[in-house]
């Protein structure tokens, strides 16, 4: 068993000891009035893929444990069940009673849905955990989820992701223009401002489509997910940074009916499974990436790229405009960008001397 398993199992443990012990004078009579139930979640993800399959898994197993056996889930991979697109609508009528997955993949549901899960140049994990526990994010999360039956909740995060695979280099705007690249959501919008053409397919399909030549580039997650997918075989040029998801947050959301109908302990206690969950995704990802990457470069012999200063300039200029535009189309998604907005400045100005003012320092 490997260190990352037995440290996984430890915090299972320990987190259902603690349910059990903050439940305990009720557990016995909650068991006899409210039976066990089980549950099905459908995630956007393939069957057990490291990192954010495994992440899935995790939230459930936290949820069976700290339930003490309560609350059953059973995970279904893409197609298992559903589509990978297919989850939001999936938990909205009920089918399943939990999503996992990214926000991003539902902007046809509400313009607003994108800032919960990845801005260009927007805010890193850290950031963004700030913003949606104690700014105001969560709440402003809920109201836009809440015409669609749903309770959303943060479910993991792949902090500052790669910029992506690619067959060719970039080395100036020109690159650009005339790409197909796998990439969602507002990152999608702001590439085929700079002239490419932005796809959007499922986790599962995106190494066929790179080697087979559907596209020209793919953006992923990073090199712990990334190698394992096998993306280094069908392109070569790898570049960073991620400045499309500079701290993915994953989501899962709940059917609204499903979870008002346990009682309050289990509400609180699936609720506490994934915020547990999502410092645990983001945490394993810190910890494996670098590995994977000295993989990447030294066993494959992948050729690690900087974006030219130039592309990013105007990539963030790019960035700005489209978010201005989404703002601008609905009142509900201004409320949310202001709010993302003076969050990220907030925080950008208090970084400059913590954050980015030691790792500065750390390098001299």
């Amino acid at each position: 068993m490997s260190e990352a398993m037995n440290r996984r199992g430890f915090l299972t443990a320990a987190a259902g000891a603690a349910a059990a012990g903050m439940v305990a004078p009720e557990a016995g009579a909650g068991e006899e009035k409210f039976p066990p139930v089980q549950w099905k979640m459908v995630t956007t993800w393939p069957k057990n893929f490291p990192g954010l399959g495994t992440g899935a898994n995790h939230l459930a197993e936290l949820i069976q444990t700290m339930s003490g056996g309560r609350i059953k889930v059973k995970v279904y991979g893409d197609k298992e069940l559903v589509g990978a697109f297919e989850v939001f609508d999936a938990v909205s009528r009920g089918t399943a009673e939990i999503g996992h997955g990214a926000a991003y993949y539902w902007k046809g549901k509400h313009p607003a849905v994108q800032f919960f899960a990845a801005v260009p140049f927007g805010m890193t994990a850290q950031e963004m955990n700030g913003w949606i526990y104690h700014g105001g994010g969560l709440e402003l999360w809920k109201e836009v989820y809440a015409p669609f039956g749903l309770v959303p909740a943060p479910a993991g995060n792949t902090g500052v992701q790669m910029g992506g695979w690619f067959n060719k280099e970039i080395r100036s705007l020109e690159d650009l223009k005339g790409l197909k690249m796998r990439i969602p959501g507002l990152g999608g919008e702001v590439l085929k401002r700079a002239g490419g053409t932005p796809v959007n397919t499922p986790g599962g399909e995106i190494f066929p489509a790179l080697q087979s030549g559907a596209i020209d580039a793919s953006e992923w997650v990073g090199p712990y997910n990334d190698l394992a997918f096998g993306l280094h075989k069908a392109a070569k040029f790898y570049y960073y940074p991620g400045w499309h998801e500079p701290g993915t947050t994953m989501e899962c959301f709940f059917n609204k009916k499903a979870l008002e109908a346990l009682p309050k302990d289990l509400q609180a206690i699936v609720l506490a499974a994934a915020q547990a969950a999502n410092l645990d995704m983001l945490s394993d990802l810190t910890a494996r990436n670098h590995a994977a990457l000295e993989q990447l470069i030294n066993v494959h012999k992948v050729q690690l790229r900087k974006f030219p200063d130039d592309v990013l300039r105007r990539l963030k200029q790019l960035s700005n405009e489209v978010l201005a535009e989404v703002a601008a189309s609905d009142p509900l998604a201004k409320k949310v960008y202001e709010s993302f907005k003076a969050f990220r400045d907030q925080a950008a100005a208090w970084h400059r001397v913590s954050e980015l003012a030691y790792l500065t320092a750390r390098e001299l």
